[in-house]
């Protein structure tokens, strides 16, 4: 997610990234290793019943350390297959929501998060009709599980989904999920949880799973969500898209739009195909989304080759943007959908997509290599000396410290605020002065191939970073991630 330094929603960078800039930024080290991308198999997952091909969704979910309400370890969803349908004259989603999950625990039923608007009509597990228990967004499933046996969990609902309170004071954003716009059109954000406003999930970032979407809405708008688009049929009334993510997302990380859209596409490197959806007379924004390919580009040369088979963008009625994987949810503003924007949500499909963190209190490890990235990018766009540059957000950083928390012990009330950006993206700098310019980039650049699909914590971040560089680096991350003030 991008911030505009110094504004609120958390803040978030656009004011700063406005002075964003180019200098001396070293160049990054040449490695010439081969992507880890990929399908997990020669087969779709989207077959529930091909539960071979799910394997590489496999999670340990974790309780959230600072969001503990939301998500359940008992679960991990393997493949979530999701039949939508949105009536905008009504505002009613009506949903067939196929999940495929792994009892992680062995219990007499088994819950999900799914908001209390959304009534169910229909449940079943393995073909055998359940009940369940809906007491706010808890969806309390009576059927028994047995640890690490496989099930499918069919299920029927409608009504009309509400977004959640956000845990944050930024100025950008107040809610989270299923978002309603005045010309009734659906975006969502999600970050850290609000998935569970338009579907049944365990909604923490510990447990990633497939993607399949078939959309339905009343044409000419369309729908859009996560992955390659398969298939679109418009026959008169009512226009149905299908979509399939072939890598494993965190559920933060899904997107989901209904409304009036254009379609652009284009290509990144290596002919990677690139969709971008903005609403219908509204093409100024290509003009920043159209810098996607060489962003990548960019990027490739710091951090290795895009781990995912497309890129897209879809803009919506938000002042804010969101790393959703594979297809970047943009807000509908000159910064939200500027170059500097674009390089900061990309940079996340390394560090937050391909690497997840397993608990919200490492959301750092997101953030901080975002922010330090765009910044190098902003430097050489200025023309400014890095170190210049970021001298500029030296006093910010301690301000947002102090207010929010360190970056690795924040405040839960104000989640993605100034502080888990700025501090990791200075750290990241001094570490880089610390080891070199060739070490510091060959395990910037490692760490995300390095756990490819999967998640990790700081003692997993760390641990790979001291055994790369053969430094005790304990004090160093301690007084950065969990110190009062800024080190130095």
């Amino acid at each position: 997610m991008r911030r505009r330094a110094g504004l609120g929603l958390a803040a978030a960078a656009l004011t700063l990234a406005g002075c964003g800039g180019s200098g001396e930024a070293a160049s990054p080290p040449s490695d010439t290793s081969p992507s880890t991308a990929g399908a997990p198999g020669a087969t779709s997952p989207g077959a529930p019943e091909a539960l071979t091909d799910l394997d590489e969704a496999l999670s340990t979910p974790v309780e959230d350390s600072l969001y503990p309400d939301v998500g359940d370890p008992g679960v991990d969803a393997l493949h979530y297959d999701l039949a939508l349908d949105w009536d905008p004259a009504t505002d009613t989603l009506t949903g067939t929501e196929t999940l495929t999950f792994r009892a992680a625990e062995t219990d007499d039923d088994f819950q999900l998060d799914l908001g209390a608007p959304l009534e169910v009509s229909g449940a079943s597990v393995d073909g055998e009709p359940v009940e369940v228990r809906h007491d706010g967004k808890d969806l309390v499933v009576a059927s028994p599980v047995v640890t690490d046996e496989r099930y499918v969990l069919v299920l029927e609902y409608t009504g009309t989904p509400r977004p959640v309170d956000a845990p944050t004071t930024r100025d950008d954003f107040d809610s989270l999920g299923f978002t309603i716009d005045a010309e009734h059109q659906v975006w969502t954000m999600q970050e850290p949880f609000g998935a569970y406003s338009w579907y049944a999930v365990n909604d923490q970032p510990s447990d990633k799973a497939y993607y399949e979407f078939t959309l339905s809405v009343p044409s000419p708008w369309t729908g859009v969500a996560n992955g390659l688009q398969t298939s679109s049929e418009d026959d008169g009334t009512t226009t149905t898209t299908t979509y399939v993510l072939d890598d494993p997302a965190a559920s933060y990380l899904v997107t989901l739009a209904f409304g009036d859209y254009e379609r652009t596409d284009d290509e990144g490197p290596g002919g990677m195909p690139i969709t971008y959806w903005t609403p219908r007379g509204e093409d100024q924004y290509l003009a920043g989304l159209s810098t996607t390919p060489e962003a990548i580009a960019y990027l490739e040369d710091y951090l290795g080759p895009y781990p995912f088979a497309s890129a897209g963008a879809v803009v919506v009625d938000s002042e804010s943007a969101m790393e959703t994987q594979t297809m970047v949810t943009y807000g509908s503003t000159d910064y939200a959908t500027s170059p500097a924007t674009v390089v900061h949500e990309l940079v996340h499909h390394w560090y937050g997509d391909q690497v997840t963190p397993t608990d919200w209190r490492d959301v750092w490890m997101n953030e901080g290599m975002a922010m330090y990235l765009q910044l190098i990018w902003e430097a050489e766009q200025e023309g400014t000396p890095l170190d210049t540059f970021l001298d500029r957000y030296r006093a910010y950083e301690a301000e947002q410290r102090e207010a929010a928390g360190p970056p690795g012990d924040f405040d839960p009330t104000r989640f993605g605020e100034g502080n888990i950006y700025y501090g990791p993206a200075l750290m990241w700098h001094e570490l880089r002065g610390l080891l070199g310019d060739d070490e510091f980039f060959a395990i910037v650049r490692g760490w995300p191939a390095s756990r490819d699909n999967a998640n990790a914590d700081r003692d997993d971040f760390v641990g790979y970073i001291e055994e790369r560089s053969g430094e005790d680096l304990g004090a160093f991350f301690d007084a950065w991630l969990l110190g009062t003030t800024t080190p130095g």
